[in-house]
């Protein structure tokens, strides 16, 4: 059997890098009661601000090393500010749910306006619930919109976000006929429901949908299948939700040997196929589109990370940067409601170490995607990203 990532085995745990995993959680008070459209602690933009940063320090070696990167990057980030004061404080949260909640209610209890983190799904709903009644808002780290909503907001880069991207692109492109390919676990069905919205806002066409067993035989049984539905329908597109830490490799391999390639029924990824980069050498995935951040913003936040660190960041250390930029963004107007959800939602959105991207009113966001092809397994970009919103792609 094909190696199936902790991610997908422990859905409570880890969150995005390759693919964005799926996450569930419990209901949230502070969601259903609606806090965060509106409320929030007022905010004295003339002295320092107090912004928590919740991190997982305390947990396991690697959360140790998620938790540097975080604090790292939001330094990183108050480096930049011009006019604004930002009193960062950081609490660990030892990646643990119990320990969230208390650190959010410190942090609050401190005069915390706002908190950034933390990092997982089930986390970043007991702070939120934790918080609250005090109106103060969670930017977490998480992408799990299933915490989303109320007081809590998700930075992690989400399902919908990419799906929307490339079925966009794929129908301006007139592959808009659209075959989905996915796990028959919870992550592929929530996937699979993102890209379906997708399909269904861009004005394309769903021509099947095929779901597989996590196993080689899975896979295996699915391929006839998904070549009845491009038959049957005259599908040109096939998008496919696998990473290359689970079926993407066996896909790769498969579904050209079944007369299904990039030829004749382009490929789009969910997922980022430019990672790990021996991704790139598969045969199977040259030709096929993919979504990635901004390169240009990326490369320059992870260049200045290094030259004031030493490393470079893992991927999720620009969500940190990306909070304070946006909290310093909304204090620096001067006014008392910069922190509110009202305010954080704003459709104009915030410049990032990824490049752009905006909070919505549900606690999702919206990211500013670059549209990518492997070719001669180097990535090549089709469609550059958006550097302001209601460019291509939104």
């Amino acid at each position: 059997m094909f190696a199936i990532r902790s991610t997908i085995r422990k859905p409570f745990r880890m969150l995005m890098l390759p693919i964005f995993a799926l996450l569930l959680a419990a209901c949230d008070p502070a969601m259903m009661n609606g806090i965060g459209s509106s409320t929030g602690p007022k905010v004295d933009a003339s002295g320092p601000v107090a912004v928590a940063l919740l991190v997982p320090r305390g947990g396991s070696a690697s959360d140790d090393l998620l938790a540097r990167n975080l604090e790292n990057a939001a330094r990183l980030a108050i480096r930049d500010l011009d006019g604004v004061q930002i009193d960062l404080r950081v609490y660990g949260t030892a990646g643990q749910a119990s320990m969230a909640a208390t650190a959010a209610a410190q942090a609050v209890s401190d005069g915390a306006k706002i908190i950034i983190g933390p990092v997982y799904g089930e986390a970043a709903n007991a702070a939120g619930v934790a918080v609250a009644a005090s109106g103060v808002n969670v930017l977490s780290f998480s992408n799990n919109t299933t915490v989303a909503g109320g007081n809590v907001f998700v930075l992690g880069p989400t399902f919908d976000t990419a799906a929307n991207r490339l079925v966009s692109y794929a129908k301006r492109s007139g592959k808009d006929r659209i075959v989905v390919l996915h796990a028959n676990d919870i992550g592929g069905q929530l996937a699979r429901n993102a890209i379906q919205r997708a399909i269904s806002a861009n004005g394309a066409t769903l021509s099947g949908d095929v779901d597989y067993a996590l196993s080689q035989e899975g896979v295996r049984a699915a391929i006839p299948r998904v070549r009845a539905a491009i038959q049957a329908s005259d599908a040109n597109a096939l998008f496919l939700t696998a990473n290359s830490a689970t079926a993407l490799p066996l896909l790769a391999d498969m579904l050209p040997s079944a007369g299904i390639s990039n030829a004749s029924t382009q490929y789009l990824g969910l997922s980022r196929w430019d990672i790990p980069a021996q991704t790139l050498a598969i045969p199977g995935v040259q030709g096929g589109w993919f979504a990635l951040p901004d390169p240009g913003a990326s490369a320059a936040f992870a260049s200045r990370y290094t030259a004031a660190y030493g490393d470079r960041p893992l991927d999720i250390a620009g969500l940190a940067f990306d909070g304070v930029a946006a909290v310093a963004s909304l204090v620096k107007s001067g006014k008392a409601n910069a922190l509110t959800g009202a305010s954080l939602t704003q459709g104009a959105g915030f410049r990032g170490a990824s490049g752009i991207f905006r909070l919505r009113a549900d606690g999702t966001n919206e990211r500013g995607l670059a549209v990518a092809t492997i070719r001669n397994n180097q990535v090549v970009l089709l469609e550059a990203a958006p550097q302001a919103f209601g460019g291509a792609g939104f």
